[in-house]
């Protein structure tokens, strides 16, 4: 029997599975999944989906054996093979887009802040306000377009007009004022 199954080609093998031969499913199993799992791996690098692509795809060969057996056309085995394949793996692709597009839970805090920390911050931001209030116009728009807006040296240098040197020094001048002010 197992000679036989030697001498079989691809599409014989096939007929067999869809027959319910297991020996010639395995032998199908044996000669053309190594070939299968470089092909899809070119295709995917994460190894678990790769895996599961070939377990879907030998199970569906199991199970739709007798559709590639009864037709006529002069299709190959293993191309077939390769389409379940390559239709599966499109699958995975697309399960994967859907669980990433689920939005995400936003947390909540599980604990209210004690009311000595919220009045020690209304005190900060009061002494942080009155701070910036004291600063000189040219270094607040430099910390404004720094820390609230984001904006790098060069952003900032373009939006003011003046040179990136002198945003750096304004900056510094800043953040040095504001450590005086609020210590």
């Amino acid at each position: 029997m197992r000679r036989s199954l030697d001498t079989a080609d691809d599409e014989e093998l096939v007929r067999r599975t869809a027959g319910g031969d297991r020996l010639a499913f395995d032998e199908f199993y044996r000669r053309t999944s190594p070939w299968l799992a470089v092909r899809l791996r070119r295709r995917c690098a994460d190894e678990d989906v790769v895996a599961d692509v070939l377990q879907e795809t030998y199970l569906a060969v199991w199970r739709a054996a007798g559709t590639f057996a009864g037709t006529v056309t002069a299709g190959s085995a293993v191309g077939w093979v390769w389409t379940i394949a390559a239709n599966r793996l499109v699958d995975a692709f697309r399960r994967r887009a859907r669980q990433q597009q689920v939005p995400p839970v936003p947390m909540t805090e599980t604990t209210a802040p004690a009311a000595e920390d919220e009045v020690m911050a209304g005190r900060v931001g009061q002494d942080l306000e009155q701070a910036l209030l004291v600063l000189p116009a040219e270094l607040r728009l430099v910390l404004r377009a720094m820390v609230l807006d984001g904006l790098s040296v060069r952003e900032t240098s373009v939006l003011l007009g003046v040179p990136e040197g002198t945003v750096k020094t304004r900056a510094r001048r800043a953040r040095m004022a504001l450590r005086e002010a609020l210590s």
